[in-house]
């Protein structure tokens, strides 16, 4: 993969993982981004899962083609990054590592000391010179974690982005659509620090930035401002796509019907998209992206145990771990002698902000009747209007 005459990737795929991070599905695998600058002196940007430790150190002898790295920059410490650190570090004895103050906290963590005696402690705007090349450091903490730092190559306009503008999937998968998988990426992973994704793009609006490499995903050099765009939306918890999400969990099929008679009427009535999650059986993160990507969503479930189906609980969970806000919001509740799930479904959402609630709440006694359809067409006109 080119980046530039002076950076090259050295990067691995990982096509045994079915879970990254222990419960998000990766049919595509998944990408560790490695690179290296070569300059008067060279840098190797961050290591990658200690599964792959041979084959990235042999990328990193190919590429030096018997030159010693003069620095390992770790600008972030998740373990599918710093994994091979230690064994990097072994076989080159020479190399000083450059990371912020938290990560070499860190690193005793994980490895039981702090390098001190091979170490540079950067922060925010602090520089390193490799020559040709400046490495400007940009602190960007929790971006998803607290350590993390940014890199900006002045000289080549290339942004060392850490997890940011990252996705699912190895670099050799035939899936071309960034945004499907950057955005469940995202708001799986980093979609509860919006204010912080916000700090950190308003230290790179003054920057020309030309490429981006992340270490996740590809390497961008086209269209810069479509990613930079949608990682503004995403952060700001702004509305990507128009459309409506309807949501539910059904037991015996009657709640799931409801929301299927709602979609049918939604999309009757001109809705330009109407994506239906079943949470019993679809992608929970795929959910919440949907949830995320438009500006409308409904919830239906069952009343069940005095409270709610457990996957729409676990659901509304995911929704306000990452600062669910912005949204329209319908409810369908469904219960045979006591229906209150629209009552538990709203206060989980209560401290939420700048939620707008439908006025119509679906109640469905069991079965649909011509009361509660009546109450599905006027939802219908209200999450429309």
């Amino acid at each position: 993969m080119f980046v530039s005459d002076d950076i090259r990737y050295i990067g691995v795929n990982d096509r045994q993982l079915d879970l990254f991070e222990g419960q998000y599905i990766v049919p595509e695998g998944m990408a560790y981004n490695s690179y290296v600058i070569l300059d008067e002196k060279t840098a190797v940007m961050d290591s990658v899962d200690k599964g792959f430790t041979g084959e990235w150190l042999a990328n990193i002898s190919a590429v030096l083609n018997g030159r010693e790295p003069d620095y390992l920059i770790v600008q972030h410490m998740e373990p599918d990054h710093s994994g091979s650190l230690l064994a990097f570090l072994n076989a080159h004895p020479s190399t000083v590592l450059v990371s912020s103050a938290k990560a070499f906290s860190m690193m005793k963590n994980f490895f039981g000391q702090e390098f001190t005696d091979r170490r540079i402690v950067v922060g925010d705007k602090d520089t390193l010179s490799l020559g040709k090349h400046t490495l400007t450091f940009i602190t960007a903490p929790m971006v998803h974690w607290p350590e993390v730092i940014f890199t900006w190559d002045s000289t080549d306009h290339v942004l060392f982005s850490a997890d940011a503008f990252g996705k699912f999937g190895a670099l050799d998968a035939e899936d071309d659509d960034w945004a499907c998988e950057a955005r469940r990426y995202y708001f799986g992973i980093v979609g509860k620090y919006g204010m912080q994704v916000q700090a950190v793009l308003k230290k790179l609006a003054g920057l020309d930035i030309r490429v981006i490499c992340p270490l996740h995903g590809p390497v961008l050099s086209e269209n810069l401002s479509y990613y930079l765009d949608l990682y503004n939306t995403w952060s700001s918890y702004g509305t990507e796509s128009e459309g409506i999400v309807i949501c539910y969990t059904s037991v015996y099929g009657h709640t799931k019907e409801a929301a299927e008679l709602l979609a049918k009427e939604l999309e009757a009535k001109g809705c330009p998209k109407v994506a239906v999650n079943d949470l019993a059986r679809c992608d929970m993160a795929e959910a919440v992206e949907d949830a995320f990507r438009y500006g409308k969503i409904v919830l239906a479930t069952t009343t069940y145990n005095a409270d709610i189906f457990p996957f729409m609980r676990e659901f509304i969970n995911h929704l306000t771990e990452r600062n669910f806000r912005n949204r329209k919001v319908g409810l369908i509740e469904n219960g045979t002698w006591a229906p209150m799930a629209a009552k538990v479904m709203k206060g989980m959402l209560e401290g939420c902000k700048d939620l707008a609630w439908a006025d119509t709440v679906v109640r469905v006694t069991s079965a649909l009747n011509d009361e509660s359809r009546a109450q599905i067409a006027s939802l219908a006109d209200e999450m429309l209007a």
